[in-house]
C-alpha cells in the first residue's frame, strides 16, 4: 500500500524500502504497509510471527536514506495450532537453560504471547543472546527484555577504551561520534550516515567491561 509523501527524498526511501521489503524472503510484503517521513519509516500492518516482524526490522537497517524505524506490525499467528502460554513457557525454559551463553540467573514469564525476560547477568551479548532464544518460539507475540547488566567499578579510562573500539572498527566512522561516561553509562553523540552504522557503533560500546546502559544519541545524516 503506497501512502504519499511529503518530499522528492521521502519518496524515494518509500521506494527503496517497499523494493527491500519484497526482497527479504522472510516478510510477506504484502500485508506491511509503509509511510515515510521526513526521512522516518513506519510500518503497519499484521505478519504472522514475530520473526517476520524482527525481519522487517532487520531490513530497514539495510536501507540507505532512512533516519529512523517506527516498527508498529502487529504479529497476527497464521498458524491453525493453538499454542498456551504454558507451551511457550515450557520451550523458552528448556531453550534458556541449555543455552550455553546464558546465564542460569535469567528467567521468563509468558502472558499474552509476550515472553518477559528477567535477571542479571555480567555482559551485554548475554542478555541479547537470551532474547534470540525465546524470540522464534512458536506462538510468541513479543519479547520483552528486562534482564540487566551487574553494577561495576567504572575505570577513569572508559570513555577512551570505547573511543579506541570504535575507531577499530571498519563500520563505523568514529571521527564523527563523541563519547562520554556518566556513572555506568555510555553516552555517544555525533552523527552517522545509516541507522546500520549507529546499530554497530553501540554494539561495540556494549563491549566495554565499564558500562551497564549505553545512551545512544547518535543523529542518522544520510546525506
Amino acid at each position: 500500500m503506497i501512502i504519499a509523501t511529503r518530499t522528492r527524498s521521502d519518496n524515494k526511501i518509500h521506494s527503496l524500502v517497499l523494493a527491500e521489503l519484497e526482497w527479504t524472503p522472510e516478510i510477506d510484503a504484502s500485508e506491511v504497509e509503509v509511510e515515510v517521513e521526513a526521512g522516518v519509516v513506519t510500518l503497519s500492518g499484521e505478519v504472522g510471527d514475530y520473526f517476520e516482524y524482527l525481519a522487517a526490522s532487520r531490513a530497514m537497517r539495510r536501507v540507505h536514506g532512512i533516519a529512523g524505524v517506527q516498527n508498529r506490525l502487529t504479529v497476527l499467528p497464521r498458524s491453525a495450532r493453538w499454542v498456551t502460554d504454558t507451551d511457550i513457557g515450557r520451550v523458552a525454559e528448556r531453550v534458556l537453560t541449555w543455552s550455553a551463553n546464558i546465564p542460569g540467573t535469567v528467567r521468563s514469564r509468558v502472558e499474552g504471547g509476550c515472553v518477559t525476560l528477567t535477571g542479571q547477568v555480567d555482559w551485554h551479548f548475554q542478555r541479547e543472546a537470551a532474547e534470540r532464544a525465546v524470540e522464534n518460539i512458536r506462538g510468541v507475540h513479543t519479547v520483552r527484555n528486562e534482564v540487566t547488566l551487574i553494577p561495576r567499578p567504572v575505570s577513569e579510562e572508559a570513555a577512551e577504551r570505547i573511543r579506541s573500539a570504535l575507531f577499530r572498527d571498519p563500520q563505523v566512522d568514529a571521527g564523527r561520534i563523541s563519547v562520554s561516561v556518566v556513572g555506568n553509562t555510555a553516552v555517544l553523540t555525533g552523527y552517522v550516515k545509516s541507522l546500520m552504522e549507529k546499530t554497530q557503533a553501540g554494539e561495540a560500546a556494549w563491549s566495554s567491561p565499564d558500562v551497564t546502559t549505553i545512551d545512544n544519541r547518535l543523529d542518522v545524516r544520510p546525506y
